[in-house]
């Protein structure tokens, strides 16, 4: 009965902002990552919210995106109520959505809980995913509590933030449940290599838990100017005034919630999660996760690999042959080709911005 009535308001937020960078030239600012069918049936955002199916229904979620994609978020999800899929009018990092967010929650519901995902992760263990959103779901239903699904490091990587762990505090359904003693900014290899040894860091991946009255109590003490802001965002009608959003959400500074409340709160707890995932963050890790052909290239059935080997290659129009290559990747759009070294995928977003820079704004 416990977990029927905290599920009854249980709310989730799903962040699909995203500029398309880091998949170009597959991405694009009106096509980006969350909207990319890289893995499975479906959108990487189609999955997220398909995943939330058993614990929340369509009516209680919310996507928050950009303008510039909003049609095609509203036609990839036409379950969820039109009026829920949000376009900010710009780009103002994850505080002041998730504060706006908090705002229209506790319009619905005072007891509202907010479950905040974001759009464009992979997790391979949906059943684990789901039991960790029940445990914490439990732990934030008390008044003042902050949970972070932590993320139990795989090896030690410097491009996620960590959260160290205390004693461990409940054990609820199988999961456990710590208590957060700091948040860490993405560190250096050799930082990152100890906190993965000491057994006491898990990454921090952008999933959190609490009560929508909650955040809003934090903002009050943490970041009473924004606080401010919210409250008179929300007076004046919030999102539902579309006039009135679009003027006043621009003026919100641009923080991520990190460092404008989780950084600075006590009370938070993480539940350390082993659920399969990945944040997709580059062309490499597309790779490590698709099937292989026997030379260990990941190519479509019209193309000819000779004497190649660990390429990846992305072409729906052209037969593409590769001959004595190894290690690249190859994505072949209808007005551009992207041709990298796979251990240099995380700098494709290097290349936007030069062509931002040199002018080619129509290839972006």
């Amino acid at each position: 009965m416990a977990r029927k009535t905290v599920f009854a308001h249980a709310y989730a937020v799903v962040m699909a902002g995203g500029s398309g960078t880091r998949f170009w030239p597959l991405s694009r600012r009106q096509h980006p990552k969350q909207l990319l069918e890289l893995f499975g049936q479906g959108t990487l955002l189609e999955q997220t919210v398909a995943r939330l199916r058993p614990l929340i229904p369509p009516e209680r979620i919310y996507v928050y995106t950009n303008e510039l994609v909003r049609r095609e978020v509203c036609r990839r999800l036409p379950q969820i109520p039109r009026a829920q899929i949000v376009a900010e009018p710009a780009s103002r990092n994850t505080a002041p959505t998730l504060g706006v967010a908090a705002h229209e929650i506790l319009r619905r519901d005072p007891q509202g809980l907010m479950v905040v995902l974001p759009a464009d992760h992979v997790i391979a263990k949906p059943a684990e995913f789901l039991r960790v959103l029940r445990a914490g779901c439990e732990t934030a239903e008390k008044a003042g509590r902050s949970v972070v699904i932590g993320l139990k490091p795989t090896r030690p990587d410097t491009g996620f933030g960590y959260v160290r762990v205390g004693a461990r505090e409940a054990r609820i359904a199988g999961q456990e449940i710590y208590r957060v003693e700091k948040f860490t900014e993405k560190p250096p290899l050799a930082v990152a290599r100890r906190y993965v040894a000491s057994g006491r860091y898990l990454w921090n991946g952008g999933m959190f838990i609490w009560r929508a009255s909650t955040l809003l109590e934090n903002f009050a003490i943490h970041q009473p100017r924004m606080a401010d802001q919210l409250a008179r965002l929300a007076e004046a009608g919030g999102v539902r005034s579309t006039k009135t959003f679009r003027r006043l959400f621009p003026q919100f500074e641009k923080i991520s919630i990190d460092y404008a409340i989780m950084e600075k709160i006590s009370d938070i707890h993480a539940a350390a999660a082993d659920i399969g995932w990945n944040d997709v963050g580059s062309w490499a890790v597309v790779y490590s996760l698709s099937a292989k052909d026997h030379e260990a290239n990941v190519r479509p059935a019209r193309s000819l690999c000779l004497e190649s080997h660990g390429n990846m290659i992305v072409a729906k129009r052209s037969f593409v042959v590769t001959v004595g290559v190894q290690d690249l990747v190859i994505v072949e759009t209808d007005d551009a080709l992207l041709v990298c070294a796979r251990d240099r995928s995380q700098d494709v977003g290097k290349a936007v911005l030069a062509l931002e820079k040199a002018g080619f704004r129509i290839l972006l």
